[in-house]
């Protein structure tokens, strides 16, 4: 496949932003206080633990731990270790709620290992595009234009297109068959908030998932290499139109994940790798994130802030990072992300269709190569114990690496899954 012209990461070594003192509870006492916030259902899952089924923060520090940050307003989130699986601290983790293009994430963790990236192309029709949510975000696939795999995967990626995840869909098999496999999926990787009708996160009635699910939908995703790298990337160029008589240019996109671009008052996150945001009137603003420190992988997600102020998901998660960090270490975890069903007993998830046939998906949990972007395109997160920022550059198809750091698109993976 062509080598992208351009990939463009930019990591501010920025400062740890300021984790100021409330009570570990302030975000339950601020759903107390305030009638017009939707409140937790009274019962929730135990899955990973009994404290994580009650409603309000879970927390518990250990000496010099810091306090949770101030100004939460996301009903739901979760800070937790990406490989251990501790969860840190917690804010309504089970309450199920409509995720927005985080459903993306399962989107691509279900249909990777059977649509690869590739140099084949596919030409879209009219019906692909036919049942584009009015208002969606849209990456700009036209009708009787050729992709291929590997630039409809940048367009989910990058501007959460959901012109890109319908292809794809169809191309899988369509769109009743993707729903079912990524349900499926979300049940084998024990994400039991989850109920996929949309597999782009559009708003749908009875779209559900939660801040647990999305974290473990996201640790099983990141142990793809493929995923981490489309995740981690910033830029890209993508097809443009090809018009009568002209020869066909791409243009320009960006990763709509501000703390790995930075811009509209959000700085890069020192160490991000990733994951997905989103938003929809009825979800609000959603987000996963990954980054590293100093050796410590975390995974954050942050549902539905209410705070006015501009871009809240990205900095009450960043908020919630820098806390991770410094408590890692200093508290007692809450509860923990379960593993897969397949870790438990063994046995790998039924095979998934492909675009050509049937063919083997690989258990749940392991890294499945390359498969392409890693071969002409890959954007990495800041070094992790340096602190430096960090970038790679494509040279005739090859990677070069241009600043020493630890990458967590290259971090030795898959995780090392507990057993229970």
């Amino acid at each position: 496949m062509p080598a992208l012209k351009k990939i463009a990461l930019t990591v501010a070594s920025a400062a740890l932003l300021p984790g100021l003192v409330l009570s570990p509870a302030s975000a339950a006492d601020k759903d107390k206080s305030d009638d017009r916030q939707p409140k937790p259902p009274a019962t929730m899952s135990s899955l990973g633990g009994e404290r994580l089924a009650r409603a309000g923060t879970q927390v518990a520090l250990g000496p010099g731990a810091p306090v949770l940050p101030k100004e939460l307003t996301g009903r739901s989130w979760i800070v937790a270790n990406a490989e251990s699986g501790e969860v840190l601290a917690a804010h309504n983790a089970h309450w199920r709620l409509p995720p927005a293009s985080t459903m993306k994430m399962l989107f691509a963790d279900t249909l990777l290992p059977a649509l690869r990236p590739t140099t084949s192309t596919y030409t879209v029709k009219d019906s692909d595009l036919a049942a584009i949510g009015e208002g969606s975000s849209l990456v700009g696939v036209k009708e009787d234009h050729t992709y291929t795999v590997h630039d409809l995967w940048l367009g989910v990626f990058l501007r959460s297109g959901n012109d890109a995840v319908h292809v794809l869909a169809q191309m899988y098999g369509g769109m009743p068959r993707t729903v079912a496999a990524m349900q499926k999926h979300a049940e084998e990787l024990q994400a039991l908030d989850t109920r996929v009708v949309s597999p782009d996160g559009y708003d749908a009635p009875g779209q559900v998932s939660s801040a647990y699910d999305l974290t473990l939908i996201a640790r099983s995703g990141l142990q793809k290499k493929d995923f981490r790298e489309y995740a981690a990337t910033a830029s890209a160029d993508f097809p443009g139109e090809q018009k009568t008589g002209k020869k066909r240019e791409n243009f320009e996109i960006q990763n709509t994940n501000r703390l790995l671009t930075g811009g509209l008052g959000v700085d890069p996150y020192q160490g991000i790798a990733g994951v997905k945001n989103g938003y929809t009137t009825h979800a609000g603003n959603t987000f996963t994130g990954v980054a590293e420190r100093d050796g410590t992988v975390l995974l954050v997600t942050v549902m539905n802030p209410s705070a006015e102020e501009s871009h809240a998901v990205y900095k009450e998660a960043a908020h919630l990072l820098d806390w991770g960090f410094a408590a890692s270490g200093k508290v007692t975890p809450v509860g923990e992300l379960v593993p897969p069903k397949s870790v438990d007993t063994g046995t790998a998830p039924s095979a998934g269709p492909t675009s050509g046939g049937k063919g083997a998906q690989p258990a749940a949990g392991a890294d499945q190569g390359s498969g392409g972007p890693a071969d002409t395109a890959h954007a990495s997160a800041a070094g992790g114990s340096s602190g430096v920022g960090t970038a790679l550059a494509v040279i005739g198809g090859a990677l070069a690496v241009l600043a020493a750091g630890v990458f967590l698109v290259n971090r030795r993976w898959p995780l090392h899954l507990p057993r229970r």
